[in-house]
């Protein structure tokens, strides 16, 4: 296109007219035909010149409008650029705010200067440090890079903060808890100074091409909410060519072992000797470090105890169970221990040849390769390796082997059955930190975490498919599976005690027996072979228990959830070269950062304290106050929904059923209620509410409950609200009468005044109708079911009365039947056992 600047030459029809001659390189824009436009010609010079702007005066004098400023503008635009969350946007602003009123001075200059504080500052913890491996194989000596925190100077780090001191717990402790009849013993606490090690290969990129290997260490004598730790490593690549040989096996667990040793050299002398340390709380201890738990999965656990895996005679590092009777955890099984597996490498290479060496290591299913754990003293490899709930039961037996076992079934009913699970799954109501499902079957889910919510609705939805006369084999792994969820709820326990072992070790036996029938009548049908590590690992589920704890301190999920934030800061943090250094400088800083902002935390709470009125100084200033009563804590009505007058309310609900006389049934219930709380009627007279008195709607409520099994407060939310995100939401609770506790749902929720009483109230559509003698069916799959009350007979409650909230299934098969799905949490869980009972 002509430019209107540029110097051009018209084609003239007029031959009168003299045409220019053409120069060399000269450009002709022709124009389309329709345009009637005539055609140009342009020194090429010209042509390539910047064709100028129309008009130097801006087309908008405010273009950072709607924003108020233009301040505000460019900070918001960094928000978007940095893609900053509510909670870092606010505190962006918020010091923006500050820097405005001049209360601080702001000095920070560009980005160099604040790399350069953050290195100077992060010099008060031990620096990440990097040592080369060097392992010789075929003859050559191959060189590997360890990036790491010498583990003894991290763990003096660690002592030495003031602020961890008091959650140290440097002395063994047995504690009880009385039952009403007997103080019931939980297991004994970590001994000093324990150590909890995990290590998994991770992939940086998304295609997998760079790949690390972290190391995260934790102190176990901290809380296990307080723990943290560090390490990088570089992982050995496949070369094809020797891939899957013995050798090229064993010299990729020799790298493994002489990385790890790097990190623990500075902990193998001292666990010999013991080490006198002045901790943060001003007390000279005399430590000793041993390694308590280590924290991996199957193949990871291969590798620390040095034996030879799935193929192996003895796949198990912690036993020596036969590779053919992984199935079975009913037998009694001889532990491997360090000594005697240092033992047998010991005369393994006193035999004269190579093949003579691989026959006995292949009897113990042992490696060539000396194990870096037999250095430390106070630590057996075999008894530190640690049950991985994860690995082995949601992403392991159930993912892989229960859950496809189970598909097959459902499968094998047809096409309706399919869409009927995936119906079921759809219909499940929402529930916290519970996934929710559209469709199941067939799905290939990644996440473990999706299989364990998969696995803890997989009775509900599959008990009407699977019936004993439609699927004898499918019913009989439908009650395994119940087996499986019972084993695997009770291995999930924060806080174990006598009782809980004991009925986790009944389930366990009980999900055996059952599998090992369920085995004998589906393998000539199915020819799975059910014998894999993963099925015996739960065998020392509950020694570990009792060794190191609840599985939570050695499961590996808390772990792999640092992958994520290693990933975001490769793709984040770094150019892509040198990446372990760059990775790892950043954590460092994260590092210093955190503490930094805990200390900052802890002197604005002593500035803030120091800075109020003592109780004594207040009632001085105005002795009229009076402090009011506590508010009660067990439950709290949210999202008002304004007042609205009681013919209001029935006129808009006219054609709910529930509703039918709401005024003059909650007459007859607070006439009841008052007196059986000793609460005085206003004036001694009966109440006789009228159709013009208002209450207040609400649509949340909080409930505050205590965990049946840490003792703990927990939180249950819960919505009565006919649109929440587009679609109505009435919870089901757990409501607490003179005799047995019984399940409702929520219709409404409402506050009101009755003289100088305010009462917090709740219209609920009761489930508890009598079932009479639970079906076989109901008490071999472990179903809890309630029946539903007629709409038109609802009942008004104190919202005080509520325990907690529940989640219920609808029986497809019975209409107005529900099963309460104790499986959505472990309280949930012991609640309905004492139910049943």
């Amino acid at each position: 296109m002509a430019s209107p600047g540029l110097q051009s030459h018209y084609d003239d029809a007029n031959p009168a007219d003299q045409e220019p001659l053409p120069q060399l390189d000269d450009i002709k824009v022709d124009y389309h035909p329709h345009s009637q436009i005539p055609s140009t010609i342009h020194h090429f010079a010209d042509f390539s010149r910047t064709r100028p702007t129309e008009a130097s005066v801006p087309r908008n004098h405010a273009p950072w409008e709607p924003f108020r400023t233009r301040l505000d503008f460019e900070v918001a635009e960094i928000t978007l650029e940095a893609a900053l969350n509510a909670d870092q946007t606010n505190r962006l602003l918020s010091l923006v705010h500050r820097s405005a009123r001049s209360d601080e001075t702001f000095t920070l200059r560009n980005h160099d200067e604040v790399r350069e504080l953050w290195s100077t500052a992060s010099q008060h913890f031990t620096p990440f440090q990097v040592d080369v491996v060097s392992v010789p194989y075929k003859n050559k000596v191959h060189e590997f890079d360890m990036h790491y925190r010498p583990l003894w100077e991290w763990a003096l780090d660690m002592l030495r903060d003031r602020r961890l001191a008091p959650h140290f717990v440097f002395d063994a402790q047995r504690l009880y808890k009385f039952n009403g009849t007997r103080f019931s013993r939980l297991p004994p606490e970590a001994k000093p100074l324990a150590f909890i090690l995990y290590a998994d290969k991770a992939k940086l990129s998304s295609f997998g091409t760079q790949k690390a290997y972290p190391i995260v260490c934790r102190i176990a004598n901290l809380p296990v909410e307080i723990r943290n730790g560090t390490g990088l490593g570089e992982q050995v690549s496949e070369d094809p060519e020797h891939a899957g040989k013995s050798s090229f096996v064993n010299f990729k667990n020799a790298v493994w072992h002489e990385s790890f040793l790097k990190l623990l050299e500075s902990v193998i002398q001292i666990s010999r000797t013991g080490y006198w340390f002045e901790c943060g709380d001003a007390i000279r201890r005399l430590l000793w470090p041993l390694i308590l738990i280590l924290s991996a999965d199957y193949e990871e656990q291969c590798v620390m105890a040095l034996i030879r895996g799935l193929k192996g005679k003895f796949p198990c590092p912690i036993c020596l169970v036969p590779r053919d009777e992984q199935s079975v955890l009913s037998h009694e099984l001889q532990l491997r221990t360090s000594a005697e597996s240092e033992e047998t490498l010991r005369l393994a290479r006193a035999k004269k040849s190579k093949k003579e060496r691989e026959n006995l290591l292949k009897t113990y299913s042992l490696r060539d390769v000396e194990n870096v754990f037999w250095r430390m003293l106070l630590t057996d490899i075999h008894r530190a390796l640690s049950f991985d709930r994860m690995h082995v039961h949601h992403g392991g037996l159930w993912r892989h082997h229960l859950w496809k076992e189970l598909q097959f079934w459902i499968l094998e009913l047809g096409r309706e059955a399919v869409a009927e699970m995936d119906a079921n799954y759809d219909a499940f109501p929402r529930w916290s930190n519970l996934t929710h499902f559209s469709k199941v079957v067939g799905v290939d889910f990644n996440d473990s975490s999706h299989h364990e919510d998969i696995s803890k609705m997989a009775i509900f939805a599959a008990q009407r498919i699977l019936r004993r006369s439609q699927s004898k084999l499918g019913y009989l792994l439908l009650r395994c599976i119940r087996h499986y969820i019972d084993l695997d709820i009770y291995a999930g326990f924060e806080v174990h005690t006598e009782g809980t072992i004991s009925a986790g070790r009944q389930a366990l036996r009980d999900f055996s027996a059952l599998m090992e029938e369920y085995i004998l009548k589906s393998q000539p049908v199915t020819g799975k072979d059910w014998n894999f590590p993963k099925k015996h690992a739960s065998s020392h589920l509950f020694d570990d228990i009792l060794a190191k704890g609840a599985t939570r301190n050695y499961n590996t999920k808390p772990n792999e959830k640092m992958h994520g934030p290693v990933r975001d800061i490769y793709h984040n943090r770094t150019n892509f070269k040198d990446v372990a250094t760059q990775i790892l400088r950043y954590d460092h800083w994260l590092l210093t950062s955190t503490s930094m902002r805990s200390e900052l935390d802890e002197l604005d709470e002593y500035n803030r304290k120091a800075n109020l009125p003592t109780t004594e100084d207040a009632d001085a200033e105005n002795p009229a106050i009076s402090v009011a009563p506590a508010p009660c804590t067990h439950i709290k009505l949210g999202s008002a929904q304004g007042d609205i007058s009681f013919a209001s309310l029935e006129q808009s609900h006219a054609d709910d059923r529930a509703f039918v006389g709401f005024r003059v049934k909650l007459n007859g219930f607070l006439n009841t209620f008052f007196p059986s709380n000793d609460i005085p009627l206003p004036d001694g007279k009966r109440i006789h509410l009228q159709a013009d008195n208002k209450i207040t709607r609400y649509k949340y409520l909080q409930v505050n409950y205590e965990s049946m099994v840490n003792w703990r407060q927990c939180r249950d939310l819960l919505r009565c609200n006919p649109e929440f995100f587009g679609s109505p939401r009435y919870d089901c609770v757990m409501v607490q009468t003179n005799n047995q506790p019984f399940f409702a749902r929520l219709i409404f929720m409402f506050g009101c005044s009755i003289g100088e009483t305010n009462l917090s109230l709740a219209l609920i559509h009761p489930y508890d109708v009598g079932i009479g003698v639970r079906s076989k069916h109901d008490t071999e799959l472990g179903l809890w079911r309630v029946r539903a009350k007629p709409r038109s007979s609802p009942e008004f409650i104190s919202v005080r009365s509520i325990i907690r909230g529940a989640a219920l299934a609808s029986d497809p098969g019975r209409q107005g039947d529900y099963f309460v799905i104790d499986t959505v949490d472990a309280d949930m869980f012991l609640r309905l056992k004492y139910l049943q009972a």
